[in-house]
């Protein structure tokens, strides 16, 4: 009788989590490539089948671009236009099958300064935990994306020193102290920044646990060589690219 009540209330137990984990939630975090500077087309604004995103009243909506156009942090929303976060979420969502929510919270000139936890004036850290602990009610966290470092590209000497605080600092408050937290490399033709911080954010494992970094050549401005802000085609190619490493760290049994 005392283990078939245990079976019972392990069941309803197993039940609960599952409930809760309606969702595969990603954050994706970072400066104006992350929130998208790539040129939308007509056809970019349909519903993308099997992905969400986190809306205002903390709910899941059918996510169509631009991406990044809830961010609480944001500039103007005429800026906000193909990020990689789109064809990210289009990508795991096939590749998985797993519905898909979003938490896209990006802030175009941010530096990694003011996505500290310690910044007395800018409030990016805490609404990127604010709104990932909302999303957090109806799944669970599989990753974390950044995109950053052209506001850091000058001076990145002590870039990964503080990267690897900012991430020790949104693991624990996320309480996921695992969770894997994929970067990316910026505008390989924007020099001599991309010189400095390149070969810098390719170090992300050497000091941040289960990190990774995905590669951005082969990219094309939005503009020119003066614009460090990638075009739309590019954005679909960076957004395949968190995929593949997110596929390979966190879902290894889906081929």
């Amino acid at each position: 009788m005392k283990r078939y009540l245990l079976t019972i209330l392990f069941a309803i137990f197993a039940c609960n989590v599952y409930s809760q984990c309606e969702y595969d939630v990603f954050l994706l975090i970072g400066q104006s490539n992350m929130a998208g500077r790539g040129v939308l087309l007509e056809s970019d604004y349909s519903i993308v089948e099997g992905v969400y995103l986190l809306n205002p009243e903390n709910s899941a909506e059918p996510a169509s671009n631009p991406f990044n156009k809830y961010s609480t942090i944001r500039k103007d929303l005429a800026m906000q236009q193909m990020s990689p976060a789109y064809s990210f979420g289009k990508t795991i969502f096939e590749k998985t099958g797993r519905k898909i929510l979003l938490v896209v919270n990006a802030r175009g000139g941010s530096t990694m300064e003011e996505w500290s936890r310690e910044n007395p004036e800018k409030n990016y850290y805490s609404q990127a935990v604010e709104r990932t602990k909302a999303a957090l009610k109806m799944g669970r966290l599989i990753a974390i994306i950044w995109h950053q470092g052209e506001g850091n590209s000058e001076e990145p000497g002590d870039y990964l020193t503080k990267l690897a605080a900012f991430v020790k600092d949104l693991r624990e408050d996320l309480g996921c102290c695992n969770v894997p937290f994929i970067a990316g490399e910026i505008a390989p033709w924007w020099l001599p920044y991309a010189t400095n911080f390149n070969p810098v954010i390719n170090r992300i494992s050497e000091v941040i646990p289960n990190s990774a970094c995905i590669s951005a050549q082969g990219t094309k401005t939005v503009s020119n060589e003066k614009d460090p802000h990638f075009d739309r085609e590019s954005q679909l190619l960076l957004g395949e690219r968190y995929a593949s490493v997110v596929l390979q760290m966190c879902y290894q049994q889906i081929k």
